[in-house]
């Protein structure tokens, strides 16, 4: 299926050449001359090789058909992470170069949409925002305006995030899981 540059995410899944490649990140850039590009970087599932491309915004790509679907997230050990299809209960371990950097974000039960190609996974797309609790942070200073004025925070899942200067210890945040931002204080 083609489908134009501008619209590749992170996690989805592209064929060049004839080789299945996973998206880890996408940026579009508009500069004020010159045509709109698309940059993505990716790792090519059969080797693990990481490669970047660049394509106008308008270019249409082949974007592979993989099987997507929600899984919850058990636990993790020496072959990797483990989930569960919650309808057929059919488990599947994902290699951590898959999961990577997000796997802070992996806790107990947590629903995730993996992308699987042939039985093997080769893509994890995790939920747009989590909830987390603050363990650390700087005490308020006096004075201190609401404005604009943030503090770096420690999370339970170690995520180090600025927030603004009345959340303390121990509250409830919302974290943007793409870019690791504080979205909120959490309403339950």
């Amino acid at each position: 299926m083609k489908v134009i540059a501008s619209s590749l995410r992170k996690g989805n899944v592209v064929e060049l050449e004839g080789k299945l490649y996973a998206v880890l990140k996408a940026e579009n850039f508009h500069p004020g001359k010159g045509t709109p590009t698309t940059s993505v970087d990716m790792r090519r599932i059969s080797d693990g090789v990481k490669v970047a491309e660049r394509w106008r915004t308008t270019e249409m790509v082949e974007k592979a058909t993989v099987d997507e679907r929600d899984y919850d997230f058990l636990y993790a050990d020496g072959e990797g992470f483990h989930f569960m299809e919650p309808t057929t209960y059919e488990q599947i371990a994902v290699h951590p170069d898959v999961v990577g950097e997000d796997d802070v974000f992996l806790s107990d039960g947590i629903k995730v949409s993996l992308r699987t190609f042939e039985g093997v996974a080769i893509a994890l797309e995790l939920p747009m925002r989590v909830t987390v609790e603050i363990v650390e942070t700087e005490p308020v200073t006096k004075g201190q305006t609401a404005s604009s004025s943030y503090k770096p925070a420690t999370c339970s899942n170690g995520i180090r995030v600025m927030v603004p200067p009345h959340i303390g210890p121990g509250t409830r945040i919302v974290i943007n899981t793409e870019d690791r931002s504080y979205q909120e204080r959490a309403k339950d």
